[in-house]
């Protein structure tokens, strides 16, 4: 990987020869630069990942030139020396980071935040990573999402993962060649070529086919990666061949061939671009140009070709050295101050997060990196046995550094998700007592009023949290099979009272996520009144009848999200459903209208534009369905629940909120249309908020899980209150 190998040997029989490469070393700086370039978010360096893939290639060549090495010395590979080397060489540096990053986490970032990195830490230092954020659907470039700082670990995993195996199949081929070809040091060089060809183009092929059908599970698979470091290993095979037989001429293609291809990938590739499949081939093979450009060169020399030369030069020398270390450093150094300021890096933060990655990455690499590389005693390959057993206790020792680590940072974050004081009720927040202020006839209202008035006494977190504070992110209302998050999934789920009889009542609501968060309401509600539910929701698909962009794409249309919205109108309209609840939230970053034009957030039109959206799919719907109701969508804060409330300190004020204005202005917008469609509407604020302040605690509930969802327990808790808006259920007085 990132680590590749050390490149160091003499030259035995004539053939391969694992001298110093200067030009390897320029490559991993290109590499490197483009990685941490592209993480700090230079604009033009969308593609900047693909310098992993450069690494991949890098460390496939070294590691097997220098298995290659030692079959031809000694007719063997020694599996107990190699994975010494190994540890040696990856682990003091990567264990040291894994540490710091969990103690950072610990100190600077929110209890659930702090918990999920020690989750991480624990997969990563057993080289398992990449399994962990595959397994958890991470998307690598999303940017909503709140990043792992040991996310990067993911490449480490992959290349010890592949060196697993690899070895073995070298040991395999070998076996084959028979002894006397051993014994000569002459490599089996059509055996392993072919053994190559088939691992490559399986991998590659496999690569092709994940990243259609489940990109993420790609980006992160073993299997699907492989190909990259077969490709660097063939070019170490075939490399002796034309050491002395390519031009210099040749040579400078080569190599101007291979950069180029990797620039293009850095500019040209972006979140968007589908990968690891056919589009990784570009970096991959300009890897493995450049490499091949460079066989025999040792330092920058007059016979070498000018790109070869450029790469030796010393600047980019010391950081192809200080490579994997800076590696290692960047990703927390961007994500932790991140995590901890709850908002994007600026352009100085990013800059300055960067120069103290490249300062404890040159300090790394003299004081951990090199004393632990040249920690060999013996000649290689045959190092000393005690040389090999310190290698080999190496990982040991790191997973027991890791693990002690991991069990403090544990107690200690677990320690903040709990508080210390009582429910809050509205006798004891002291609101019946303020001058001024007329406490509601209403239960729940007053219960708001009570919570607010609590938060700005900077009261204490309830002891006893429903749900709990380490449960509140997954505190998500299931969809069972219709999870309409898949655009293939189109069928119908009835949940609530299942009756298809002709005096069946039924319940249809459509919208995207913030309807489907009302899900545990509706569902009392439908078990009280007999009434069959239908969720027609789909993530971050505006019910408005308007075409927008994919989330994390300000470039494309989502065709799919109005397809769906097409789909679940035909549903309503063979459903003739009792009810109708339109539960949405405004559209996203950019509108497409029906002239060709975009309308962005700070369009003057989009009031107009929205507005619009929400009377169309109004006027759609009022045809079809007994009654339309629309449900405004609720308050959204600034920061999300979960982070806020498991910081160090946090109290009820800290996390008392001011609603988005966007967010309000587009639930404006549905109301608006809402009026001139003559369709009825609730507006659930006065059960969150009360003096445009709106707690996250009512009571002893969390009423959020995230910036702008409520909780699965809270809306549940919600369902007389909604009922009886909706006159489906009697009113108390009704009840007496």
């Amino acid at each position: 990987m990132l680590t590749g190998a050390d490149q160091t040997g003499s030259a035995s029989r004539g053939a391969l020869r694992p001298s110093f490469r200067a030009d390897i070393q320029g490559l991993r700086a290109v590499a490197v630069l483009v990685v941490v370039a592209g993480h700090a978010g230079v604009p033009f360096l969308t593609g900047g990942f693909v310098g992993v893939d450069v690494f991949f290639v890098i460390s496939g060549f070294l590691i097997t030139r220098l298995l290659l090495v030692e079959v031809q010395r000694s007719g063997r590979v020694s599996l107990r020396a190699f994975y010494a080397r190994r540890a040696r060489r990856i682990l003091p540096a990567a264990t040291l980071v894994l540490a710091v990053s969990v103690v950072a986490s610990a100190i600077w970032l929110s209890a659930l935040d702090a918990l999920s990195v020690v989750t991480d830490a624990v997969w990563a230092v057993f080289f398992a990573a990449n399994l962990r954020f595959a397994s958890v659907g991470t998307d690598y470039f999303a940017q909503e999402e709140a990043a792992s700082p040991l996310q990067h670990y993911w490449s480490l995993a992959v290349e010890e993962q592949f060196y697993l195996g690899w070895p073995l199949l070298l040991l395999a081929c070998v076996g084959l060649a028979g002894r006397r070809r051993r014994q000569e040091g002459t490599l089996p060089l059509r055996t392993l070529l072919g053994a190559l060809a088939v691992l490559v183009l399986a991998s590659s092929a496999y690569a092709v086919l994940l990243t259609s059908s489940d990109p993420v599970t790609a980006y992160f698979s073993t299997p699907a990666r492989a190909w990259e470091l077969g490709v660097g290993a063939a070019v170490a095979l075939v490399g002796q061949h034309v050491e002395q037989r390519l031009p210099t001429a040749a040579r400078r293609i080569l190599a101007l061939a291979g950069l180029t291809a990797i620039g293009v990938a850095c500019v040209a590739y972006d979140a968007t671009t589908a990968f690891p499949g056919s589009a990784a081939l570009l970096p991959v093979l300009g890897a493995g140009a450049v490499l091949l450009s460079g066989i025999g060169a040792s330092a920058p020399a007059a016979r070498d070709p000018w790109p070869v030369r450029a790469l030796g030069l010393r600047p980019l020398r010391v950081v192809g050295d200080w490579s994997y270390s800076l590696y290692l450093w960047h990703w927390p150094l961007l994500v932790i101050p991140g995590l901890a300021l709850e908002r994007s890096l600026t352009a100085s933060e990013s800059v300055a997060a960067v120069s103290a990655a490249l300062l404890l990455a040159g300090v790394t690499y003299h004081l951990v990196e090199n004393p632990a590389r040249s920690g060999r005693t013996g000649r290689h390959p045959h190092q000393r046995p005690r040389t090999v057993r310190r290698g080999l206790a190496l990982y040991p020792a790191s997973v027991v550094v890791v693990a002690l680590t991991c069990l403090a940072a544990h107690q200690y974050a677990d320690s903040r998700l709990t508080g210390s004081g009582a429910p809050i009720t509205v006798a004891n927040s002291g609101i019946t007592d303020a001058p001024g202020v007329t406490v509601s006839d209403d239960e729940t209202i007053a219960l708001v009023q009570a919570s607010v008035f609590a938060a700005r006494e900077h009261r204490p977190l309830p002891g006893e949290l429903r749900p709990d504070l380490a449960q509140l992110r997954d505190d998500v209302p299931d969809v069972g099979e219709c999870d309409y998050v898949d655009d293939d999934v189109r069928r119908l789920c009835p949940r609530g009272v299942e009756d298809t009889g002709p005096d069946a009542r039924t319940i249809v609501v459509l919208g995207n996520s913030h309807g489907r968060m009302w899900i545990p309401a509706f569902e009392r509600i439908a078990e009280q009144g007999g009434y069959t539910t239908y969720y027609l929701v789909k993530p971050n698909c505006t019910a408005a009848d308007l075409l927008v962009n994919e989330l994390d794409d300000n470039e494309t249309p989502w065709q799919a999200c109005s397809d769906f919205r097409e789909w679940a109108v035909e549903q309503i309209d063979a459903l003739e459903p009792d009810l109708t609840v339109v539960s949405t939230s405004g559209p996203n970053a950019i509108i497409y209208t029906d002239d060709g034009s975009t309308v962005n957030k700070r369009d003057p039109r989009r009031r107009e534009v929205t507005e619009d959206g929400f009377a169309d799919l109004f006027a759609r719907l009022l045809p079809l369905t007994r009654r339309l109701v629309l449900l405004r969508d609720v308050p959204k804060s600034e920061r999300d629940a979960a982070t806020c409330l498991t910081r160090s300190g946090v109290d009820l004020g800290t996390c008392l909120f001011t609603p988005v204005s966007d967010q309000e202005q587009d639930s404006a917008d549905s109301m608006a249309a809402a009026r001139r469609m003559g369709v009825e509407a609730i507006d659930p604020t006065p059960w969150l908020c009360w003096q445009d302040q709106c707690p996250l605690v009512i009571g002893d509930v969390l009423s959020y899980r995230d910036r702008g969802h409520l909780s699965a327990q809270y809306a549940g808790i919600l369902a007389d209150d909604l009922g009886r808006r909706l006159g489906l259920w009697p009113t108390a007085a009704d009840r007496d």
